[in-house]
């Protein structure tokens, strides 16, 4: 077979790229192997074990274009994800906000790795299709920001569909702990409100960290249904300091 190089004009311009493309048109048998050097260790930093993807770093389609932040994609990874640890016999799943709050999460109880999903600000999918593939227990983990939004009832935690009221943060907050007294403080950011609480050296009753895992956990519930949740708040560190259990 005759081999067609990088110059072969496939990527040219009018007649050299009609020619090539006659050319290839004309070979009985075509097959190209695209090599990766170190896929197999650079998948590592990857989620494609998660989705079943093994022996190598995945190459992008047709287009060499993605959008990993796009509803679509992201949903799409989720879906497989839980695909992935359902046929591995997984019968709990994890589903997380972000990396900091899933590593904080795997360090401290070293589940599979495959049953942990990173929902990102999709936490309402994510409850249901952990519904759908039919797991028993969810375990939910999030830094304080979004804590609080999932708490509040928040479906979509996303800024542009979610974004925090800090006035009804704070005077959502009171109302869980009344012992807090963030009522006549005035907040710019939830960070504010987080830091504030941590400086308390005086054990609160109840404790607030864990009444708005509690508050979370029921609003997780009543759309997860039967299925048990735990909430889990990770700190600014990356240390879980409360939970709903």
């Amino acid at each position: 077979m005759e081999a067609i190089t990088a110059g072969s004009g496939v990527r040219g311009q009018g007649s050299n790229k009609n020619e090539s493309i006659a050319n290839l048109k004309s070979l009985p048998l075509l097959e190209i192997t695209i090599s990766v050097p170190n896929g197999e260790e650079l998948a590592k930093k990857t989620l494609n074990y998660r989705l079943g993807i093994v022996g190598g770093i995945s190459i992008l389609g047709t287009t060499g274009i993605v959008k990993p932040v796009s509803t679509e994609a992201w949903t799409a990874t989720i879906s497989s994800s839980m695909d992935v640890a359902k046929a591995m016999g997984h019968k709990e799943i994890v589903i997380s906000a972000g990396r900091s709050s899933e590593k904080a999460h795997m360090k401290k109880y070293k589940l599979p790795e495959e049953v942990y999903v990173l929902m990102g600000d999709y936490l309402e999918y994510s409850l249901k299709e952990a519904v759908k593939h039919g797991f028993k227990k969810i375990h939910l983990c999030a830094q304080w920001a979004k804590m609080v939004k999932i708490a509040m009832a928040t479906p979509q935690t996303h800024v542009k569909f979610g974004a925090i009221d800090i006035k009804k943060a704070r005077d959502f907050l009171h109302n869980l702990s009344l012992e807090l007294g963030v009522k006549g403080y005035e907040f710019n950011t939830a960070r504010e409100i987080f830091d504030l609480i941590n400086a308390n050296t005086q054990p609160l009753t109840p404790n607030p960290f864990a009444a708005v895992c509690n508050a979370a956990k029921n609003y997780a519930e009543a759309i997860a249904g039967r299925i048990p949740v735990t909430a889990y708040l990770v700190s600014y560190e990356g240390e879980i300091i409360a939970s709903s259990e």
